[in-house]
């Protein structure tokens, strides 16, 4: 099928790319002309596991295609993916005017029929609205479906041929017909729904695993104050098929492109439809407050940050991915800096250049970690980059000025850690409850009972 996607961010690029290895033919339309420029050469502007390669073997294949103008691009297209950015405005509202500019700008370059589908997260009535944009200027027929993204940056690639499921909001037998041809190639559940429903799903499901996070740090904070490790809590809790063990990771809280601004949003759709959502804000409060409570520990650790030379290790919101939108490791470095802290240095794998553009300008950019943890005072792991766990620890420890480390991902063994010196903390493991070498935790035993 002739397929245009609209947008080359991280929803727009993968779900493009992908489709035309499905064997769709597919072009990607972005008004940003150098980073067209790139993806024309094969080059991905963002950092996805195995999506460059994706991008050259389709280009190859002669299934995708990159272009500056919608009207060139939308010609002899037969679907048109909306995948612009929404992000959230000063009162956390969903900001849809860049869909809005889509919808405005499709309406006077439409000559034939297409399905519109969109796959930006919207609140629920945006389908409807972007509808009646097109049709004040297109008299044809042009049915806008909701097919939200689940796409896990660092995964993205695989999430998109691998998903759990495919929601699509519809309003026609006949739009339901094309979108599953469309998705015919993937194997999983297709779950067919109102336009309004599927709009509300894509919320309702970030929603629910950021309380996932919020609470297993509300658990990981009461641990530290009864003795327990919450790592061993969070195992023995996803057993239980009905809470399972994803998103039971305690840290610093949540953060990237989704999760934030799609809970702010789901609040203030709340608030205007006369709801108080409270658990909602009690979400948003328990993230805001990991981050306070890391700083804290890292203060009490350090005698005080005041004066201090600080290494923060990682920047990405999570690892396997250049994103710093909303990372809790930004957060962390304005309230150090708020602090006191007199020299902030980080190191990330990838997110540096991401982070040089929105850093506080006093934070030093460093390639190799260990030039960055020279002469510090303490250090903040703030990115779960499976590389930190494998750096040579005693090595760091010889080369910082007092050997204070913070682990906000609970990414490395606080025995381990002791024994090499350093004064470490973590989220919700205290030393007493943590494994020792000669006792492993998150064991199952099965042993059968008397008969």
């Amino acid at each position: 099928m002739n397929i245009v996607v609209v947008g080359t961010g991280y929803v727009g690029l993968v779900t493009g790319t992908c489709l035309a290895d499905l064997g769709h033919r597919v072009t990607c339309v972005d008004i940003d002309a150098r980073k067209i420029d790139f993806l024309k050469r094969g080059t991905s502007p963002i950092y996805e596991e195995g999506l460059e390669a994706l991008i050259q073997k389709n280009i190859h294949l002669g299934n995708l295609l990159f272009f500056t103008s919608l009207t060139s691009a939308v010609s002899d297209a037969e679907i048109i993916f909306i995948a612009v950015g929404t992000p959230s405005d000063v009162s956390g509202k969903a900001d849809l005017q860049y869909v809005y500019a889509v919808a405005n700008e499709l309406g006077q370059c439409l000559d034939h029929n297409v399905i519109v589908v969109n796959k930006s997260t919207v609140p629920v009535g945006t389908a409807a609205e972007v509808g009646r944009m097109i049709a004040q200027n297109f008299s044809g027929a042009c049915e806008v479906v909701s097919c939200p993204e689940f796409l896990r940056e660092g995964t993205a690639v695989n999430d998109f041929f691998h998903p759990d499921r495919i929601v699509l909001g519809v309003r026609s037998r006949a739009a339901e017909d094309v979108m599953l041809k469309v998705f015919e190639a993937v194997q999983c559940p297709k779950v067919v729904t109102t336009v309004e429903s599927a709009e509300m799903i894509k919320y309702a499901s970030n929603a629910f695993l950021a309380t996932k996070i919020s609470f297993i740090n509300e658990i990981a904070n009461i641990c530290e104050r009864v003795g327990a490790n919450v790592e061993e809590v969070a195992y023995g809790m996803g057993l239980d098929s009905r809470i399972g063990n994803k998103f039971l990771r305690a840290g610093i809280g949540y953060g990237g492109s989704c999760f934030p601004k799609d809970i702010r949003a789901l609040n203030q759709i709340a608030g205007i439809n006369g709801y108080d959502f409270k658990l909602l804000k009690g979400v948003i409060e328990v993230n805001n407050n990991q981050r306070l409570l890391a700083v804290e520990k890292l203060n009490r650790l350090t005698g005080g940050l005041r004066g201090k030379t600080i290494a923060m290790l990682g920047v990405a919101f999570k690892s396997n991915t250049d994103d710093v939108r909303e990372s809790a490791a930004i957060d962390i470095s304005e309230l150090l800096l708020e602090r006191g802290v007199r020299y902030l240095r980080t190191h990330d794998p990838a997110a540096l250049m991401n982070a040089k553009k929105i850093l506080d300008k006093r934070v030093a950019l460093f390639e190799d970690p260990y030039a960055m943890v020279q002469g510090c005072d303490g250090m903040m792991l703030a990115t779960e980059w499976e590389q930190f766990r494998h750096l040579d620890w005693q090595k760091i420890r010889s080369m910082m000025r007092t050997p204070v480390l913070v682990d906000g991902r609970n990414l490395l063994d606080p025995v381990r850690m002791q024994r090499l010196g350093f004064l470490y903390d973590s989220i919700g493991r205290t030393l007493t409850a943590s494994p020792s070498s000669q006792f492993k935790t998150n064991r199952v035993v099965v042993r059968e009972g008397n008969k």
